[in-house]
């Protein structure tokens, strides 16, 4: 059985490359551009907002409190007239040295769960396919599986979403099978 605290290099490793591969899929390449698109009066509709003077927090419209509320005409009538949705409503600008470290702490704690189940399933000296096959599915279903659902109900995009979870999962994959206990090294 391949000991967990004999992973931490490529835990950290895979980490600190995922963070990095996260980057630039966000501010380099194509993919993600039309994720997030203007409103057309975006300093009208920022005054509304701003007057309503919401608190943090996720809001959908139309609300309902629940099942017997969905069922309820003026709900239907309000639903059917439009607009519906969600909004996020933020507590200030994003930190982003906060969210930066945040983002690296979920990769990492993503790689020591990830290395956690390959000590259960991946002998020492396993050959490279086995454990990048192993690391790397296990990695796919990690960085993609996860935000399918609420895409699928929030009406969010998910392609991008789903490639970089692939490419996260593939890159895990690679960095563990590189340096995995007895067998081969970069």
């Amino acid at each position: 059985m391949v000991e967990l605290t004999s992973l931490w290099l490529p835990m950290v490793l895979s980490g600190a490359a995922l963070f990095i591969v996260s980057f630039f899929a966000w501010t380099v390449l194509p993919h993600h551009k039309k994720d997030w698109i203007k409103l057309p009066d975006e300093d009208g509709f920022q005054s509304a907002v701003r007057d309503l003077n919401l608190s943090p927090g996720n809001y959908s419209f139309p609300f309902c409190e629940g099942h017997e509320d969905m069922k309820s005409e003026e709900f239907k009538r309000r639903f059917a007239e439009g607009p519906s949705g969600t909004i996020s409503v933020w507590s200030g600008p994003p930190q982003m040295g906060k969210n930066m470290v945040c983002t690296f702490l979920f990769f990492l704690a993503a790689s020591f769960c990830l290395a956690y189940l390959a000590t259960l399933g991946v002998a020492p000296g396993a050959e490279f396919m086995r454990v990048f096959r192993f690391i790397g599915t296990a990695g796919i279903l990690t960085y993609s599986a996860a935000g399918i659902p609420n895409a699928i109900w929030f009406q969010q995009k998910i392609l991008g979403n789903v490639l970089d979870g692939v490419a996260y999962g593939l890159i895990t994959g690679l960095i563990f099978a590189a340096m995995w206990p007895g067998g081969p090294v970069l």
